[in-house]
């Protein structure tokens, strides 16, 4: 079975990643506080974050695209609403592989508890926005 993916819906859920971190790392919101938890300088030049933005969106398109498989066989499977299969697979996938690497990692690397609890709840409100977008907006014939 080759599952069925929207493209169109693949691609608003990879610019939704951007518009999400564009939201939650600014200063306003929790940019300071990442950028001094994370050591990071953000008086550097706007010209080195070109390249970790295309990486970013380079592997936010991945992410979408696996992502979007996953709701279609998660659909498939469990049938249901897509919506619903949306968002469960998404907690799923986020509690499973993003925030259990990401807590394992920062221990390892001995990055302040603050730190992963920022970017693991990062994950989430990313990966619940694409799974909106993808849920909502299905292929065709769901």
């Amino acid at each position: 079975m080759i599952p069925e993916i929207n493209y169109w819906a693949v691609i608003v859920a990879t610019i939704s990643t951007m518009v999400v971190g564009s939201i939650w790392y600014t200063p306003k919101v929790f940019g300071n506080t990442w950028a001094r938890l994370a050591k990071v300088d953000l008086s550097g030049d706007a010209k080195s974050a070109v390249g970790p933005i295309v990486v970013t969106v380079i592997v936010s398109f991945i992410t979408a695209w696996v992502f979007a498989g996953a709701i279609w066989i998660a659909f498939e499977f469990y049938g249901g609403s897509f919506v619903m299969s949306a968002l469960l697979t998404g907690a799923v996938l986020w509690a499973g592989f993003t925030a259990a690497r990401f807590i394992t990692h920062d221990a390892f690397e001995g990055r302040p508890s603050a730190l992963t609890i920022m970017n693991i709840a990062h994950e989430l409100v990313t990966v619940l926005v694409m799974a909106l977008i993808l849920g909502l907006w299905p292929p065709a014939g769901v």
